[in-house]
């Protein structure tokens, strides 16, 4: 059933933990629209992302899923509606105000200096300093020690931290990339196309980082088009087509043609609902 057949699916109340009761999203999307100038690139907008859930945005090119993650992420803001952290409204303005609420983004180009080694790129523009009187330095040892402490114990990677980003295999800097929001101490994570061009022994790499992610309490918001990836590592998926969301859905409830075939008509086949 799409979400314009049951105009309640996505849109709980949050009421909170007692019993019988919705618990509060970690991200709540209210009708959200944006538009640039007559384009609508995403369109009335509701959905709710609970906490430490993996929840994937879907759809084919043009369906509003970056778009969407740039509101999310603080890039843009929306034309109409509202975005909620906990229950509570939030205005960004910038990526540092999402920033400051809990959410940061890894996107696709991962923006690493190839020639700088693994603990500098996780760092850079937030490095630990250490005062010498008046002045402020660099503490390249606290820099080392909790990049490995990154590494290690939440993306559990024995990796040497002083290696050059340039020698690591794409599952790996894709590591890098999640250390480095890491390093912000997030709530949120929202990954753009994480597993994007990357090797089967890679794309299993980072699906395996972002399940433990989740398990230590952290949402995980991922938009892609690897179908087959969700299915397998998604809470629920939500499906956008020009610009709406369509539906929502549970992998356990749904399959690899079932959501294509969302993904390209907005609808389901005749013949998959007789299904």
């Amino acid at each position: 059933m799409s979400v314009e057949d049951n105009p309640s699916a996505g849109q709980e109340t949050a009421t909170g933990d007692e019993p019988g009761g919705t618990a509060t999203p970690k991200i709540r999307a209210e009708n959200v629209t944006k538009q640039f100038g007559r384009i609508i690139a995403v369109d009335d907008v509701t959905l709710d992302i609970q906490p430490e859930e993996i929840f994937a945005l879907v759809g084919d090119n043009g369906a509003g899923k970056s778009t969407l993650m740039n509101i999310l992420s603080g890039v843009h803001d929306p034309t109409q509606g509202t975005i909620y952290i906990d229950g509570q409204e939030v205005h960004f303005s910038n990526p540092s105000d999402a920033r400051a609420n809990g959410i940061e983004t890894v996107y696709q180009d991962l923006a690493l200096m190839n020639d700088l080694d693994i603990a500098t790129n996780i760092f850079m523009g937030q490095f630990p300093k250490r005062r010498a009187g008046p002045l402020k330095f660099i503490d390249w040892d606290t820099t080392y020690e909790r990049a490995e402490q990154i590494m290690m114990d939440q993306l559990g990677r024995d990796v040497d931290i002083k290696t050059e980003v340039e020698f690591l295999s794409g599952g790996q800097r894709q590591l890098v990339a999640i250390g480095r929001a890491l390093a912000f101490d997030p709530d949120v994570i929202i990954l753009d196309e994480p597993t994007s061009a990357l090797s089967v022994d890679a794309t299993r790499l980072v699906q395996n980082t972002l399940d433990r992610l989740s398990e230590e309490g952290i949402t995980i918001v991922i938009v892609s088009h690897n179908i087959e990836s969700v299915l397998e590592h998604a809470d629920r998926i939500g499906v956008l087509y020009q610009g709406r969301l369509v539906d929502i859905l549970e992998p356990s409830e749904t399959g690899l043609e079932e959501l294509n075939d969302l993904m390209t008509t907005g609808t389901l086949d005749a013949g998959l609902l007789d299904d």
